[in-house]
């Protein structure tokens, strides 16, 4: 049976709680400050669901569920990486910063299970349980419990590629979104990923100089892997995943819920966000920690990309 990092004995002292890191300590506060309640921030009033056909209501349902798995599974990602933290001794800025991302991503889940019951219903699983594949996790919580996988490459992996590529699609939602509750949902979810994101590139601004080029070429690889693996196999983007029955299911729910306006967005609309976010992903990695992120090949582009 392999090991993690619980099966390690804990040391815990001396326990440094001094600020290390103030751009991360920033965050924290900050995040402290703007707390939202799902309940009673939202203007539910506002949806009207019975402006909605009953077709359009249903994929509105599945849509709005697959957001609340998604930002679920955080929920064990964020505990399980603050133990790494600890673990590891990392600056106590981090493990602060991610008490609140927990709640954060609690919110998130709760806000989209809020909108799928709005809208007539929650669903606890996919239509299809083939698809599960696609959207159960992406991995991080495995992740941050096995010593062979580094935290650097978990971060970078996790915040500055796949967070990145949430924030980028939430962004264009807003600005495609009439329904002005599903609007307001997108909104205050962003308005947390921007925190999410920036905590990845202010970790890894201290600690990539550190590094080895042997940690380094880790690091790549494990943005690499998230984006091969995990984001073209369909976990943000239903048109992403690999072609069947059921994946064909999901990017029908996503194009009737975008047609009713109610949160969601289409291949079509999605894919030059999708492309500029993988463009500006690996410049910023070239720029800020020499890294050479390669092209990308996927069934749905025509070229690598």
């Amino acid at each position: 049976m392999s090991q993690t990092i619980l099966d390690e004995p804990e040391v815990r002292f001396p326990l440094r709680l001094g600020v290390e890191n103030r751009r991360i300590r920033s965050l924290f506060h900050t995040a402290t400050r703007q707390q939202w309640d799902p309940a009673t921030d939202i203007d539910w009033d506002q949806l009207h669901p019975e402006q909605y056909d009953e077709r359009h209501l249903q994929a509105a349902r599945m849509y709005w569920s697959r957001r609340a798995w998604g930002e679920y599974g955080a929920i064990s990602e964020s505990p399980a990486l603050q133990i790494r933290f600890c673990r590891e001794h990392c600056v106590p800025d981090m493990a602060l910063f991610f008490s609140i991302r927990s709640q954060e991503e609690a919110r998130h889940a709760e806000v989209c299970y809020r909108m799928a019951e709005a809208l007539g219903g929650y669903y606890e699983e996919p239509e299809v349980t083939a698809y599960q594949g696609s959207v159960a996790t992406h991995g991080i919580r495995k992740m941050a419990l096995d010593p062979d996988i580094s935290l650097e490459g978990t971060i970078a992996a996790l915040v500055c590629a796949a967070e990145e590529i949430a924030f980028d699609v939430f962004r264009h939602l807003i600005e495609i979104t009439p329904n002005p509750v599903a609007r307001q949902v997108a909104k205050m979810v962003l308005r947390d990923e921007v925190r999410h994101c920036a905590f990845g590139w202010a970790f890894l601004e201290q600690r990539m100089p550190q590094l080895s080029d042997a940690e380094r070429a880790r690091v790549r690889d494990a943005v690499i892997t998230m984006i091969e693996r995990v984001e073209l196999n369909g976990y943000h983007s239903a048109w992403l995943a690999p072609d069947s029955p059921a994946s064909r299911i999901e990017v029908e729910v996503d194009r009737l819920t975008w047609e009713a306006g109610l949160g969601a967005t289409t291949e079509e609309l999605e894919k030059p966000i999708f492309l500029e976010s993988i463009r500006t992903m690996r410049q910023r990695m070239k720029d800020a920690w020499g890294l050479d992120i390669p092209l990308f090949t996927h069934p749905k582009f025509a070229s690598p990309f």
